[in-house]
């Protein structure tokens, strides 16, 4: 057999698919990860500005969820229970209905679907389908959600898209996000006219399907505004309403949900990323209760509801969702994050801020150029990953928790790996 021991990674590179991404060019094997810190097999810290692509809002490890789960499994708690009744989920879902649904006034049931968003989202338009009689879904430019064929379709990203070959992504239509088409163009009367024109071609829609904030789309945040046109449309042409909330849910936008501030009242929100609180798989629909016309088995699958992610999603909820304070905290963070961002953006010609809360970036305006910046930085200890139609964002996600001070570390590393990569664009000008 092989020896590994000199290259530690060759093993990834000789059994690992292609399909691997975010390990490509990363020599590093990881060992350990706490807060917003992780380090490899040498010892060698590194900041992260990734986590988990928004599954970690909560930082790796958290204490209070690591000591509940070893708890849960050291007394031979229940690992794998399909959808029966356990003290787990019984407790998460007493914990999501008083401290999440309650207070907000909301009233939906929670569907455990398959493990991963991508999962939520096909039941999502799965069940708006069949409550519609409809087949067509509206969704919209630079819109990412999820890889299996239903939610593909629905995505914008042609690279992602090329991934089904010659499979068919039919029965949705992409309209235009808002700021899409420039400034001056209103994206809602354009979405409006071609649904109300009978010759548009466009079919009657089953559901619209939007993220408050794009997070693969490149960090454009949808403004109050525009997600209450697109309500009033979708009650106008009787769709349903369908957030995709996977990425700038649980906390990311400064909420706990992203669309709260904008008053609307989806018909159904998509949970995952972070609803586990610590990185497990987990994901769910929640569905307002008319809608909730599944027969039973008529949506279902092996991992429907991961135990032990209710053990850790129940804290999560307990430790930072039961008082104002940590809401609070995300205001207070989302400024300072602002400042620093702006700090860096004025140095690169263009730049523009994108995205609001804790989830915000750089538009540096190429992705060469954002490409580099994050090669660089990583290089000098910090994880931080690009977004956008052509990778030309530098995107912030780093845990939620992560304390001022490390905040700021990890800035100063990428405003010095922002600052080399262009005295070496100059140099390279001269």
């Amino acid at each position: 057999m092989p020896n590994d021991m000199a290259t530690p990674t060759s093993i990834f590179a000789r059994r690992e698919s292609e399909a691997r991404s975010y390990c490509r060019g990363v020599d590093e094997v990881f060992t350990r990860a706490s807060g917003a810190e992780v380090f490899d097999a040498e010892g060698n810290r590194y900041i992260d500005f990734l986590a988990g692509c928004s599954s970690l809002n909560y930082g790796h490890n958290d204490a209070d969820m690591k000591a509940a789960l070893i708890d849960h499994i050291t007394r031979d708690g229940v690992a794998h229970g399909l959808d029966f009744h356990t003290d787990a989920k019984s407790a998460f879902l007493n914990a999501f209905e008083t401290r999440i649904l309650a207070p907000r006034k909301m009233d939906y049931k929670v569907m455990m679907t398959g493990p991963t968003g991508t999962n939520a989202v096909e039941a999502a338009i799965k069940l708006a389908r069949k409550v519609t009689g409809r087949r067509n879904v509206i969704s919209f430019t630079n819109g990412f959600h999820g890889m299996t064929m239903g939610a593909l379709a629905l995505t914008g990203n042609a690279s992602k898209r090329s991934g089904a070959g010659n499979g068919s992504l039919a029965d949705v239509t992409h309209m235009p996000f808002e700021g899409s088409l420039g400034a001056d163009v209103d994206t809602l009367t354009v979405i409006d006219a071609m649904l109300s024109n009978p010759s548009s071609g466009i079919d009657a829609p089953a559901a619209f399907i939007f993220e408050p904030i794009q997070g693969e789309g490149g960090l454009n945040a949808a403004s109050d505004a525009w997600m209450q046109g697109v309500e009033k449309i979708a009650r106008k042409h009787g769709a349903l309403l369908i957030v995709d909330d996977i990425q700038s849910g649980c906390g990311r936008a400064g909420t706990y949900f992203s669309f709260e501030a904008a008053g609307i009242k989806p018909d159904m929100i998509t949970q995952a990323k972070s609803f586990s609180g610590f990185g497990l798989p987990f994901a769910a629909l929640l569905i307002k209760r008319e809608y909730d016309i599944w027969k039973p088995a008529e949506h279902n699958g092996t991992f429907r509801g991961n135990t032990h992610a209710f053990v850790t999603g129940r804290v999560a909820i307990e430790k930072f969702w039961s008082d104002g304070a940590f809401e609070a905290e995300l205001v207070r963070k989302s400024v300072l994050l602002t400042s620093e961002l702006e700090s860096i953006a004025r140095h690169i010609d263009g730049a523009t801020l994108k995205g609001r809360g804790m989830m915000q970036g750089i538009d540096v305006g190429s992705g060469d150029l954002a490409s580099a910046i994050c090669e660089r930085a990583y290089d000098m200890g910090l994880v931080i990953e690009t977004s956008g139609a052509r990778g030309e964002v530098v995107k912030f996600l780093a845990p939620l928790t992560i304390s001022d001070a490390v905040m700021r570390e990890g800035f100063a590393i990428l405003a010095k790996a922002t600052m080399s990569v262009l005295g070496d664009l100059q140099l390279a000008a001269e």
